[in-house]
């Protein structure tokens, strides 16, 4: 699978360990920075990586900052992505089952390591359930039609 990856300077640590992991379990990566600690501005990098997704250059995309909140907001303001903010495997279950989100963001002061590494793989690894949650999402993607204009 090929998964967009951004963040700001406050989590360049955990950008760089989930990437690493990616590329262990044979992912294609495409990063969109940053690559250094100096200070930044999330929507540099989380809008690029989004528009990626919404395009369909890469499936699905990982976005990281502090908290999380920032990366997640940035990147829903994209049509066509769906970014949930996840702090347990629970939600990037969820997101995915009931969803179909093509993004999360993580806070690289709010998740430990580990357990960031694991909610990346529950939230690439589970599909998208269906059924009466198809027409949820399509309700959502008519939101996006009549106010992203």
């Amino acid at each position: 699978m090929k998964i967009a990856i951004a963040c700001d300077h406050g989590a360049l640590n955990l950008k760089n360990k989930i990437i690493a992991r990616l590329q262990e379990l044979g992912h294609e990566v495409k990063n969109f920075g940053t690559d250094t600690f100096d200070s930044c501005d999330y929507p540099d990098f989380a809008l690029p990586a989004a528009e990626s997704v919404a395009s369909g250059e890469c499936e699905r995309g990982i976005v990281v900052c502090s908290t999380g909140i920032g990366v997640s907001i940035v990147a829903n303001k994209v049509p066509g992505v769906r970014c949930a903010h996840c702090h347990d495997t629970y939600c990037a279950e969820f997101t995915r089952l009931h969803n179909d989100s093509n993004m999360i963001a993580l806070g690289e002061k709010v998740v430990g390591d580990g357990y960031a590494l694991k909610i990346v793989e529950t939230f690439l690894s589970t599909p998208f359930e269906g059924g009466r949650h198809q027409r949820r999402v399509d309700k959502i993607t008519a939101i996006e039609k009549k106010y992203c204009k």
